[in-house]
Order: C-alpha cells, then structure tokens, then sequence
C-alpha cells in the first residue's frame, strides 16, 4: 500500500491516496478539525430544530453553544492530556497543539453537561428539558466527528478479518497504537496493518442511539429521560467498543480503561435513575408530562 491509501478489503473498497488535509491560499487545514467542526454545527443545528419542535425558545440554544463549544473543546484537551501526560510533561507547549488528534470525546460530554448545569442555575432554566434536547445535538455531532479520526488514521481497534475489516499503511499510523497483536499478524512482506474500524463502529451506534432518541422524544415520561437514553445508550457501545482499541487511555496507576470505567457508570447510573424514577410516577410522587401539562392546560382554562 502506498503511504495515503485506506482500503476495506472484504468489502472491496480500496481508496488511494486519500489526504489528512489540503491547503487553501498557502494555510493548510487538517481534515480532522474541519469534520469536528461540521460536527459541532450539524449538533448545533439538531439542537436548534429540536427546541422549534418542541415549543421552546431556540435562541435559548444559540446563547448556549457559545459557551458549550469552548468548553466542550477545552475539557476534551484537558481529559486527553491528563490521561495522556508523560507525552506532554516535558513539552508543554504541545499540550496547544491538537492538529493531530488527541481530544477525548468524554472530556468534552462532562464539559457539556457542567456548562448546561451552570448555565440553566444562572438563567433559571430547566436543566433537564434543555438537557433531552441538547444531546440530540450531541450524539449527532460525535456520529460525525468520528470520520475526523478517520482521516488521521487513529481510533482503530486490533487485528481483525472481519466484512469491515480495514488496511492501514504501517508508517501512517501512530506505532504506540500498533499492539502487539496487530503486530504479529503483519505478513513478511506487507507494510500496513489490518483492524477493526472503531471509528466506524461508534459513528453508527451513534446514529442508532440517536434513531431511538428520536423515536422516543414523544413518548418520554419526565424530563431527562432522553438524557438518561444517551447516557445509557452511548455508554453502552462505548463499553463493548472500547474494548477492542488499541488507543485506550488508562487510569493512572492501573491497567484500567478509563473510558470502559466511564462508560459502565454512565450505563448503570442511567439504568438506575430511570428505574427510581418510573417507581416514584407509579406510586404518585412525580406526575407524568402528559398529566402535567394537561393539568396547566386545564388551570389556563
């Protein structure tokens, strides 16, 4: 393979010389940036048409993202480095320097949600509305944003032969991200590598979530319920998918994925709060939205 060719085999797609960015009046612009970018504003725009849908403010939304973008990109650094630091420790000046990749996803979903919890406390907003509507937004923009990681040849899984089975050049990958197992099963001869497409696999359970997010909006019982499916739902790929990168990012110390850890307690938190919840509707201690609202239609009568 030559040094900018991808190709799924199985499949029969061979893509040659497919480049990680291109320059525009001499600036060059990565790939990578520009499909986070179209992420966050496909997110943004989700978000907006969401809130239009469901009788909110959308302008609310448009104030919102400003800050949920900055600090959505700065927690997803801040969680890279720090799980990441003896590659920073010694230069920090690199830690500024994120044209390669090395933002983490989690990062920025805490981000997110800290400034949805500051911004509604100082507006007055009901966090958990704006909450089903913000991750609709969400999980779109992370389906999109991870081809960014396909254009840099990174979240890839190990060695695999499978229908989506995908072929790397050895030199345009990162050689930590290359295990031992991906490793041992370079032929004599060859000079790339052959893996699970992670990236692939997360960008679809994303939109799968976001399907069923979708599907279900109309038939939620209580504010945050969406936000509880895709907690539970995004974590839950997330877990199995995690386990088969060879990127992962440990815990300081240990040998655990701290992505894995992640994302079992997001599934397990949402599984609990939605059970506690529905309990507390069936014994009458929480009205369900349709009641609710029917009951502030009727006092408006």
């Amino acid at each position: 393979m030559n040094v900018s060719d991808i190709a799924f085999p199985n499949l029969g797609i061979y893509l040659e010389n497919v480049p990680r960015g291109f320059e525009v009046f001499g600036f060059y612009i990565a790939f990578y940036g520009l499909i986070i970018g179209i992420g966050v504003l496909a997110g943004i725009l989700m978000a907006v048409h969401e809130a239009k849908v469901t009788g909110q403010n959308p302008d609310t939304y448009w104030d919102f993202v400003i800050y949920a973008v900055i600090f959505s990109v700065i927690g997803a650094r801040i969680y890279y480095v720090v799980f990441e630091w003896d590659k920073y420790k010694d230069d920090l000046l690199s830690i500024f320097n994120t044209r390669n990749g090395g933002m983490a996803i989690y990062g920025a979903v805490i981000a997110a949600f800290l400034t949805l919890f500051v911004y509604t406390r100082i507006k007055k907003l009901n966090a958990l509305q704006m909450g089903d509507t913000g991750v609709m937004g969400l999980i779109l923009g992370q389906a999109i944003g991870r081809w960014g990681n396909f254009m840099n040849r990174e979240v890839f899984g190990e060695y695999t032969n499978n229908l989506f089975a995908m072929r790397l050049p050895i030199v345009a990958v990162r050689s930590r991200d290359i295990s031992e197992n991906v490793a041992a099963h370079i032929g004599a001869g060859e000079n790339f590598i052959q893996v699970h497409p992670t990236f692939l696999y997360e960008s679809a359970w994303n939109l799968l979530v976001l399907v069923l997010m979708l599907s279900y909006r109309k038939h939620k019982k209580f504010h945050g319920e969406i936000c509880l499916l895709y907690l539970g739902g995004y974590g839950l790929g997330r877990f199995f998918i995690e386990g088969i990168r060879t990127d992962t990012l440990f815990i300081p110390g240990t040998q655990l994925p701290v992505s894995q850890v992640l994302s079992l307690v997001m599934v397990l938190f949402a599984l609990t709060a939605d059970i506690v919840v529905r309990l507390r509707i069936r014994s009458g201690k929480v009205i369900p939205l349709k009641e609710a609202a029917k009951v502030a239609e009727d006092a408006e009568t």
